[in-house]
């Protein structure tokens, strides 16, 4: 199918992770071409948040209390701080059309298995009114109103980009993505993607680095903790008889059920570990039990991004534990691993933007496809493109253009 002319817009893309340390920045150029969507990435950044504002969002994720007053603050400093973040995106890549935000999810309410309910801070009006740019945000929960989890969406963007490499290789792909939760997505050559949370990546590894360390540690980044240490079999097989990894997809989980309380939990009536243990069992947790769901698809290509691919005690330990299969990185098939969750955004932006349902019903567990987000008009009269009057079946990812 042709598609009609005129959908080539400039979106940027906004989030923070699960990590709660920064915003992610990206500004993509994307188009449709036939039913494949060209994506050009123009630039990222990385905006760690002030330090008073991380530890004010890291005071009310659970198992803290909160108040409507904390929520009700955060979520105009969170605003501020994203449409800083937007601001200076448009600054360094020049203006865009539309602006997508994914906010900062504080609580993800899963309850039986069955996703109820999601939370994402950060007021896009804020961003709006900064930038004179209209937003669209709140990209979870429509997905959740139609039976979905809402998570992981990063498979829209890994079943377009990848199904090409499953079919050329005849075996399924795993898009791995290690933030503070690990989810992947199984792209094969049909039509069906599956894709799901995992369990933890650095959720509980910047828990544990923060706790040894007394705070000077946010994360063992370097994995330089793990690698000292050794794998306590007690700990990790106490850790891993957890009932969601036996859980069946569709799935996904969040900071409000892997928290601090949780490692207390496990670690209550053990032998004392040292902290270069801890952090190796943590470690080795990780590369388990992400191993062990890509062994399961037999994904025979892994390709991993996220803040966990600078650590190489874990991608060691997951390339031990996925023996006979390729383990790379998205930099390494042509999309900026530092940004791709933020291009993930600007390509749920220009889907929702361009009137095409974003979510894979086989991933999320939706009960059909579903158009994502809420809009909030920029400084001029909100004038929305033409339908794109069709559908996409695959991504390209264009070498990096020039902003206009």
């Amino acid at each position: 199918m042709t598609f009609p002319a005129g959908h080539r817009f400039r979106v940027l893309g906004l989030l923070s992770g699960t990590s709660v340390d920064s915003i992610d920045v990206a500004v993509a150029d994307l188009h449709a071409e036939d039913g494949t969507v060209v994506l050009t990435p123009l630039g990222e950044l990385d905006l760690p948040y002030p330090a008073a504002l991380r530890a004010e969002l890291l005071d009310i994720l659970p198992p803290r209390p909160s108040s409507a007053r904390q929520l009700t603050v955060l979520d105009t400093r969170v605003g501020q701080a994203f449409a800083e973040a937007a601001a200076r995106g448009i600054a360094g890549y020049g203006p865009v059309d539309v602006i997508a935000s994914l906010g900062q999810t504080v609580y993800h309410w899963v309850e039986n298995g069955t996703a109820l309910g999601t939370l994402q801070l950060g007021q896009p009006a804020w961003i709006a009114e900064r930038t004179g740019v209209p937003v669209i945000a709140d990209l979870r929960i429509r997905d959740i109103t139609a039976g979905g989890q809402g998570a992981p969406l990063a498979s829209t963007l890994d079943a377009l980009w990848l199904r090409g490499l499953a079919e050329q290789t005849g075996r399924p792909v795993a898009a791995l993505n290690l933030g503070g939760i690990a989810n992947i997505t199984v792209v094969t050559q049909g039509d069906a993607v599956l894709a799901y949370d995992t369990g933890p990546a650095n959720a509980l590894l910047d828990i544990a680095a923060a706790h040894v360390t007394g705070g000077r540690l946010p994360a063992d980044v370097d994995g330089r903790l793990a690698l000292a240490g050794d794998v306590r079999a007690d700990l990790l097989d106490r850790l891993l008889a957890d009932p969601y990894f036996a859980a069946a997809p569709p799935k996904s989980t969040g900071k409000e059920h892997f928290h601090c309380g949780y490692l207390d939990t496990a670690l209550s009536g053990l032998p004392e570990l040292t902290p270069e243990d801890l952090l190796a069992t943590l470690t080795e947790l990780t590369a388990v039990t992400v191993a062990a769901e890509c062994r399961r698809h037999r994904a025979a290509t892994v390709v991993a991004s996220g803040g966990g691919v600078s650590n190489p005690a874990l991608m060691a330990a997951l390339a031990r534990h996925l023996p006979g299969g390729t383990l790379c990185t998205s930099d390494d098939l042509g999309l900026p691993g530092s940004g791709k969750e933020a291009y993930l955004t600007a390509l749920l932006g220009w889907l929702s933007w361009c009137g095409v349902p974003a979510t894979l019903p086989s991933a999320t567990g939706a009960r059909g496809p579903r158009l994502l987000g809420a809009l909030t008009p920029g400084a001029a009269p909100l004038t929305l493109p033409a339908p794109l009057g069709g559908t996409v079946t695959r991504l390209r990812v264009a070498e990096s253009g020039q902003p206009r």
